[in-house]
């Protein structure tokens, strides 16, 4: 399908790889991630761009399908684009290739709110740059369901403290360093004889520093819902769906 498309290659480095030598998620979600800043600046809505109208753009939930791992020593191409908005939630549609081959998908949902208030802002905000951005409708994926259901039975995992270099320029965890702590419910003897088909994570909470996060976990038929919650309070929820057999 023709129309607007970011593309960028990435060379990747040992420290992106995890103990079986495969992209981490985080480094996956942390890479199309870069790819969305590097396309909302072409397109006239990135960080500068909305910093002084103190306007921002926070991830609410991201979807992705694995065909196969990354392995060390590849490089990857990430293409993204923005699909028209939807009442306040802006989406955008990533693919991820290793030469041609793709070997992943990733369909992401974000919120464009003042900073100020965090009260949720409508695509009009944005004036022209809304009005004359060449939106796409291509999905590269279907996600199943936004919606991750809560834990009915979870098992507490660990408990961590979020800290400055958890953080970003927003002053709360950056969203990529959730996948750490949600995959770090996992023993590297569970992981190592599967692989990951899919995963999504959704945010419903900031945690700012300082603060504790109880990390949970329920295994299900098929899949594992993790949560991270605080006082009590859900911030963030993780689904992962693993096949028995490794690649």
């Amino acid at each position: 399908m023709e129309g607007y498309c970011n593309r960028k290659t990435y060379e990747l480095r040992y420290s992106d790889f995890d103990f079986k030598d495969e992209l981490t998620l985080t480094a996956l979600l942390a890479l199309v991630q870069e790819s969305a800043c590097r396309s909302a600046d072409e397109l006239g809505f990135g960080y500068d761009d909305l910093r002084p109208l103190k306007f921002g753009f926070l991830v609410v939930n991201t979807y992705c399908e694995l065909r196969r791992p990354v392995r060390l020593g590849e490089r990857i191409t990430v293409e993204t684009w923005p699909l028209p908005p939807r009442h306040i939630i802006f989406e955008r549609d990533y693919r991820v290739l290793s030469g041609k081959e793709e070997v992943a998908a990733l369909a992401s949902r974000w919120c464009l709110v003042d900073l100020n208030t965090f009260a949720l802002l409508p695509p009009e905000r944005m004036g022209d740059v809304h009005t004359d951005c060449p939106y796409r409708n291509e999905k590269t994926v279907e996600v199943p369901n936004w919606k991750i259901g809560k834990l009915t039975d979870g098992k507490e995992m660990y408990r961590m403290r979020v800290n400055q270099s958890h953080c970003d320029h927003y002053f709360h965890a950056n969203n990529t360093r959730y996948l750490d702590f949600f995959t770090d419910c996992f023993s590297m003897e569970e992981l190592a004889a599967r692989r990951i088909r899919s995963f999504q994570i959704s945010y419903a909470k900031q945690a700012k520093e300082g603060r504790e996060l109880v990390l949970l976990r329920q295994d299900f038929d098929g899949y594992t819902i993790c949560e991270a919650r605080s006082d009590g309070e859900l911030l963030t929820q993780f689904r992962v769906d693993l096949a028995e057999d490794a690649v």
